[in-house]
């Protein structure tokens, strides 16, 4: 409506401006200054009513976009986004936090395991110190030797398995030494 009322003034003007040249041509030069004055101010006017509807419009706009801005809807909105975010993001956190737990136990679990095994393996290798020494007077030489190379060779390996065999061939030396006894 107002885009209408616009275009029609700015039509009028352009007439009027048409007017006041053609009077100009005819010889009336007061009667044209007074049209083409009068051609300024309407044309001026549709130019200002555009601009006021203009202005008018973008604040209605502004008013109408902070209200909603601020409206209860609008504002639990948001609270929920940010809530939903935040729930996001501590649940972020607790997959890394979980994660972050199992490494560190299982790496505290290695240490432990390999703690034992080094416990173990000293707890085997005295037993067969042990048992070395006390047959040392019943074995040649050579096996004697033999035995004690074996055994800090897999204790270097760290071969539990190997040291359980020399293990239990010095208990089958013992063994079969009692009975020849």
């Amino acid at each position: 409506m107002i885009i209408r009322l616009v275009l029609l003034l700015t039509l009028a003007a352009f007439c009027i401006m048409m007017l006041a040249d053609l009077l100009l041509r005819l010889s009336f030069p007061s009667l044209s200054e007074l049209f083409t004055q009068l051609g300024i101010v309407t044309l001026l006017s549709a130019f200002l009513l555009l601009a006021t509807t203009g202005l008018l419009m973008v604040i209605k706009r502004i008013l109408l976009a902070w209200k909603c801005y601020f409206s209860a809807s609008q504002l639990l909105q948001r609270r929920l986004w940010f809530i939903q975010a935040k729930q996001d993001r501590l649940m972020r956190l607790l997959h890394f936090k979980q994660v972050q737990i199992s490494y560190f136990t299982q790496l505290k679990r290695k240490q432990l395991l390999s703690a034992n095994d080094q416990q173990q393996l000293q707890i085997l290798s005295k037993g067969i110190i042990r048992n070395l020494s006390r047959i040392k007077r019943q074995l040649p030489k050579a096996t004697y030797v033999q035995f004690q190379k074996e055994h800090r060779r897999w204790l270097a390996l760290k071969d539990m398995e190997a040291l359980l065999t020399l293990q239990k061939k010095i208990e089958d030396f013992i063994k079969y030494s009692v009975y020849l006894e």
